[in-house]
């Protein structure tokens, strides 16, 4: 989502979600990611995901913790072992030359991605438990030639072993090594593979069915969320799928400003949205808290 939405890397984000995320990162958080999408590049060093999926769950919150305490050495020590000693390329000698901004910067964009794109993954829930069944049963009944073969249209499985496009062609060597597949929430061109681990290599590829999360969710029951909260303020709540400005509300709802504030105030006193000020723009958006609320009035 990064890469695609901040960096320029289009690997098939809708446009909607693009938006929304780009929206909620600060100039530090842009400036940081902008060697992820280097043209006729793809290769990054290992400090992006601090944690390896090989060593299992880990929390986004963790990860951006991890990015937060890395020491600058390190990341000068990853970047020699990524593009070899000396000078890094030229999409990356920022980072070479202030680390500990690059860092901070980059987990300030992971930090304000997964704000937004948390209440995409919690509806995600129910792909991800049918992935793992697909996945368990395909590798049993297909074998992994089928299986892999299956991840992405970017990824195929022939006579020569795993092939996967991408801007940088290499070999690598699987040997002993499992592979550790990691479904993601991404576009559906997405694809980010690591083979560096000397026990795994893992692959990360879009989860299937995904596109109906993309789309705006299924509509609450708005006669009944309107008993609890008012009939303006349900179709507002329903109306920030993701985060917009006081100015793009107004429009969307047809409503006055100083009526739009007013509603504003009372939502955010009850903790269902938040207002965040950049530059001339207010940006509202629903809490983790209204979120819970509406999927209670789902149809």
């Amino acid at each position: 989502m990064i890469a695609d939405a901040l960096a320029g890397r289009r690997r098939g984000l809708p446009e909607l979600w693009r938006r929304a995320i780009s929206s909620r990162v600060g100039p530090a958080g842009h400036d940081a990611v902008r060697p992820l999408a280097a043209p006729g590049y793809s290769i990054a060093p290992d400090s992006l995901v601090p944690h390896s999926p090989v060593d299992g769950d880990i929390s986004v919150p963790t990860q951006v913790s991890a990015l937060h305490d890395i020491p600058p050495d390190a990341l000068i020590k990853d970047l020699e072992e990524t593009f070899g000693p000396g000078t890094p390329p030229a999409h990356w000698r920022s980072a070479a030359e202030r680390p500990t901004r690059w860092l901070r910067g980059y987990a300030s964009a992971l930090a304000d991605v997964w704000n937004t794109t948390e209440p995409l993954w919690q509806r995600a829930r129910p792909l991800l438990d049918r992935e793992i069944q697909r996945v368990g049963v395909t590798n049993v009944r297909g074998g992994p030639e089928l299986l892999l073969g299956a991840l992405s249209g970017r990824i195929m499985y022939g006579e020569r072993g795993l092939l996967i496009s991408d801007v940088e062609a290499t070999t690598h060597e699987l040997g002993d090594r499992k592979i550790v597949l990691v479904p993601m929430l991404a576009g559906k061109d997405a694809v980010i593979v690591s083979l560096d681990h000397p026990d795994a290599v893992w692959i990360a590829y879009p989860v299937p069915g995904a596109d109906s999360l993309w789309r705006k969710p299924v509509a609450p029951a708005v006669d009944e969320l309107t008993a609890l909260v008012g009939p303006v303020r349900a179709d507002l709540l329903c109306a920030l799928d993701q985060p917009m400005t006081m100015s793009m509300l107004a429009t969307d709802m047809k409503i006055a400003p100083s009526g739009l504030t007013y509603h504003c105030d009372r939502l955010r006193a009850g903790r269902l949205i938040t207002r965040e000020r950049r530059g001339r723009e207010v940006w509202i958006a629903r809490t983790h808290r209204a979120e819970e609320l509406l999927e209670l009035f789902r149809r």
